[in-house]
């Protein structure tokens, strides 16, 4: 099984966007559900995730309803 995204570095409290202008209100050294990398450029809304349609597979269904006259064959 994969071990998630690699080795990369470690975040902290002290790479989150808050931490650096002074705007974090806990007292926590770790990252918490609010972190948001700093940038240069300042603040960044988080990646969201991309809609993507489904292709049609199915070109018929796949249980239907016996029509009549095959349910009338079914009891005869």
């Amino acid at each position: 099984m994969a071990k998630g995204r690699g080795n990369g570095r470690r975040v902290g409290c002290d790479d989150c966007f808050f931490r650096q202008n002074l705007l974090c209100a806990l007292a926590d050294a770790e990252p918490c559900a609010t972190f948001r990398p700093a940038h240069p450029d300042g603040l960044r809304p988080p990646r969201q995730l991309r809609f993507q349609f489904r292709q049609e597979r199915r070109t018929h269904a796949v249980w239907a309803m016996p029509s009549a006259q095959e349910q009338a064959a079914l009891h005869a």
